[in-house]
């Protein structure tokens, strides 16, 4: 949907390359792919063997980086992110690559994730003389590393990598090595691929085809890769773990073109379209999906239920990116900026609005009103997720449980409050059939605590979501 309207935000995206000369541009490229992840600030980090070389800054990738920018960087390895900006966390410092240098060498670091645990390891950090240079979570991770430095490299990351807690999906980067990591559960997506002799890692299988690699696997929970001119060696920081890998991923973030975990994203988005259509019908003349990513959903409950499909909702693509952060007075005509009912389609019809979630409501509610004064006789919201009734602590902006409609009003209530004439969610059954067709695996399984409460790492006390840091 339209994420920078209901506050539905993945924290970043993030993808490298070693052994190629042309590092920098096909980074770039990767980044491109992954905008989707995070449109706030984006950076990039090259290394020639000796020397690292860091540029990044706010906005769009193609903002950051005009093309003489980008043919400074030099170089035949490199590591990028492109990153959602959360509250209170926009400050230049906090852009990634985070890039620290000191007498035994450069090391860069990019991450994906949510560590839980950060606060306890800042003050204990802090305690002992550390001094933070930003309000990221990733940094903890370069001061462990550090004093850790009387080991060999890999053997320090393993330790500090035994030490956090949470989701994430990092790369680091020192003059000559690519290191890569996935937290013992998996939560978040990482692959590797190559190209000719060079190797390409990537936050979403969908920059490979970008820039013409090809897939090779995806980095295993609680693995380390180590790439360097000798080629890959793998190694275990964590006992293999039950895998949870984010079911948002699958129903909103992912772009449809990507695989995670061997299924490919539009694919599962239509089987949770059938499955919804199978657990809450209705009768209507035709079927429509809110632009972009409940567009798969909506094509899948249109074919299982025999209604057909329209392109009942159409999105400009040229609104600009002030738009993101709009005034008061504008966030109430924001939709209408961004979205359009076709009264063509729509006049006169009993519509089924299929979406990928419900985060505050407010956009459910103009985008089922958009419809109504578009001639629409009857809009029934079909929503291709359970309710989001819990905060997530593992790198997704979801706001606080207050802030969440489905975490205080049943399932009438929010119908009332958005306008619809009837709603009905996905359950979290459904889901998990729809994702998983039955599969139980090491390999298989997905976090659902968003929907359900239910966590898969420990809640620290002092735990902070990533969208209320300071």
């Amino acid at each position: 949907m339209l994420g920078e309207i209901k506050g539905l935000n993945e924290e970043c995206g993030i993808f490298g390359v070693f052994g190629h000369q042309d590092a920098a541009q096909l980074t770039y490229y990767g980044l491109h792919a992954l905008q989707h992840r995070g449109q706030e600030g984006a950076g990039i980090v090259t290394s020639d063997g000796e020397h690292m070389k860091v540029a990044k800054g706010h906005g769009l990738i193609s903002e950051v980086f005009p093309q003489d920018r980008l043919n400074e960087l030099g170089g035949h390895s490199s590591i990028g992110h492109v990153r959602y900006a959360t509250a209170g966390d926009g400050s230049y410092e906090n852009i990634q690559p985070l890039m620290f240098r000191s007498q035994t060498g450069g090391l860069a670091l990019a991450h994906n994730g949510n560590l839980v645990n950060a606060q306890a390891l800042k003050s204990q950090l802090e305690a002992q003389g550390s001094i933070m240079q930003t309000t990221s979570d990733t940094e903890v991770v370069a001061h462990l590393i550090k004093r850790a430095g009387h080991l060999p490299m890999d053997e320090a990351i393993c330790q500090a990598l035994s030490m956090i807690k949470g989701a994430y999906a990092f790369l680091m980067m020192t003059e000559n090595k690519i290191y890569v990591a996935n937290d013992p559960r998996g939560l978040r997506p990482i692959s590797i691929g190559y190209l000719g002799d060079a190797w390409c890692i990537s936050s979403e299988t969908c920059a490979f085809d970008v820039i013409g690699a090809t897939y090779e696997r995806e980095v295993m929970p609680g693995e380390l890769l180590i790439i360097d001119k000798n080629g890959i060696q793998s190694q275990r920081f964590s006992a293999p773990i039950q895998r949870t890998l984010c079911s948002m991923e699958y129903v909103y973030f992912s772009r449809p073109d990507s695989n995670l975990d061997g299924k490919n994203v539009h694919a599962s988005r239509k089987r949770m379209g059938k499955t919804l259509a199978a657990e809450a019908p209705i009768e209507a003349d035709v079927v429509t999906g809110v632009p972009d990513s409940s567009i798969s959903a909506a094509i899948g409950y249109a074919e299982a239920s025999g209604i057909p499909y329209e392109l009942g909702l159409i999105k400009n693509r040229y609104v600009g990116r002030t738009f993101i952060q709009p005034s008061q007075e504008l966030r109430e005509q924001g939709v209408k900026m961004k979205l359009s009912a076709v009264r063509g389609i729509v006049e006169g019809k009993r519509v089924v609005m299929v979406d990928d979630s419900i985060v505050r409501g407010t956009t459910s509610r103009r985008i089922v009103q958009l419809l109504k004064e578009a001639g629409a006789t009857e809009v029934h919201v079909r929503i291709a997720s359970p309710p989001i009734q819990n905060p997530c602590y593992y790198g997704i902006d979801t706001s606080t449980s207050g802030e969440l409609i489905a975490s205080n009003n049943t399932v009438e209530e929010i119908e009332e409050q958005i306008g619809a004439d009837s709603l009905a969610y996905l359950t979290v059954d459904g889901l998990n059939d729809a994702i998983y067709q039955g599969e139980e695996s090491l390999n298989h399984g997905g976090c659902a605590a968003c929907f359900t409460g239910n966590y898969p790492t420990e809640i620290y006390p002092n735990t902070i979501p990533p969208y209320e840091k300071a």
